[in-house]
């Protein structure tokens, strides 16, 4: 089904304006306006270097706009402090999963959410666990996560994520060197969530499974594309 954004709804994440730039390469973003919906799952497309990487981090507060603003989650945010809330509420998911993987367990690195949003031990293990089997994770507690396989490293990362219990996911190229069976395992994963999303991919195959929206940056500004349906999964979990 498409996603409805009507001017009566309200954006769970909204910007206006915002612009940024590089000091050595000039400006990457101008000016762009954005709103995304509960619902919707936008593919956020354009080439390599065209700043969609930036806007996610943007979104979160990784990187601070040179002008314009940033509504999330009803409030408007200017400081540091005030993305702290933006990312326990919205989950980001690296491209790179060693980026995202530092503890010496795989259990360990999915508790550490629910342990910096106050959870106690008890329950960030037993909410890590419960994340890792809805995955197919179980007993994949004690192994150490660098030792992974690529898949399975993505697997993890995107438990580490869904633990913290996020409204949104920001996903920057997810099937990155996933081999099929990966792929096709996140894919079904994907499309079993509730969360909104947005979805940083070159692979136009796997946006088309998953997207109700597109849109492209291209010359620092953002367009919206036409709205897309998703398609049903061709397969399920292996």
């Amino acid at each position: 089904m498409i996603s409805a954004s009507p001017s009566t709804m309200t954006a769970l994440m909204k910007v206006s304006g915002l612009s940024y730039r590089y000091p050595r390469s000039g400006r990457l973003l101008d000016s762009i306006d954005f709103s995304l919906y509960a619902g919707d799952r936008v593919a956020l497309m354009g080439a390599n270097g065209a700043g969609k990487t930036t806007f996610l981090h943007l979104l979160v507060g990784l990187k601070k706009a040179k002008t314009g603003k940033v509504m999330a989650f009803g409030r408007n945010r200017l400081e540091e402090a005030d993305f702290v809330e933006v990312r326990a509420k919205a989950g980001f998911l690296f491209q790179d999963p060693d980026d995202q993987l530092f503890c010496p367990t795989v259990l360990e690195d999915v508790a550490f959410g629910p342990l910096n949003m106050g959870k106690s031990r008890e329950q960030a293990l037993t909410i890590s666990r419960e994340t890792l089997a809805s995955l197919g994770m179980e007993g994949f507690e004690a192994r150490v996560a660098h030792q992974l396989s690529g898949g399975e490293k993505r697997m993890v990362t995107l438990a580490s994520v869904l633990a913290m219990e996020p409204e949104v996911l920001l996903l920057d190229e997810p099937s990155n060197a996933l081999d099929t069976d990966a792929r096709k395992r996140l894919i079904e994963i994907l499309q079993s969530l509730p969360q909104t999303m947005i979805i940083i991919s070159h692979d136009d195959d796997f946006l088309a499974q998953l997207a109700t929206r597109r849109v492209c940056l291209e010359g620092g500004k953002l367009s919206e594309l036409d709205a897309v349906v998703s398609s049903e999964p061709d397969v399920g979990i292996a």
